[in-house]
């Protein structure tokens, strides 16, 4: 039996270079360009890959409908270590070109967190919670209560 994971969140996107050097800036991670047609990112657990929005669709399915920007019901997030690091985070997304939709604040759930919306119009969420550490090869865990 294997275990399933996350390995791969493909974005489509309107312009690849751009989002590319955008998602740089942002993640501080040099991106996979080993292909003119895809950028892959690659995080610990979970890569971000960046591929053309009509040519993603067209590997879907051809002829699916590409919705129109907006709410989709999907957030991404990336946790940082503090709440300083979710406020500088959400600083260089904005200097690169991110919509700031809401400024880091205190949360209802402990934590500290705010949302960018990315050059396409994909939602994040930077956020930083009192429940959570990374491990050595930095992924997301929750802290082990005594």
């Amino acid at each position: 039996m294997k275990i399933s994971r996350t390995t791969i969140l493909t974005l489509g996107v309107a312009d690849l270079p751009k989002a590319t050097k955008f998602y740089e800036t942002v993640l501080g991670t040099p991106p996979n360009t080993s292909s003119d047609e895809i950028t892959f990112i690659e995080l610990p657990g979970t890569w971000l890959a960046l591929y053309p929005l009509e040519k993603l669709a067209e590997d879907i399915s051809p002829g699916v409908p590409i919705i129109p920007s907006g709410f989709s019901g999907v957030t991404l997030a990336h946790n940082a270590g503090s709440k300083e690091e979710v406020t500088a985070i959400i600083r260089c997304a904005e200097s690169a070109g991110a919509r700031i939709v809401k400024e880091p604040q205190e949360t209802f759930w402990g934590g500290f967190s705010g949302y960018f919306a990315d050059l396409d119009g994909y939602y994040w969420e930077v956020a930083w919670g009192p429940m959570f550490e990374f491990t050595e090869k930095g992924e997301l865990r929750f802290k082990k209560t005594p």
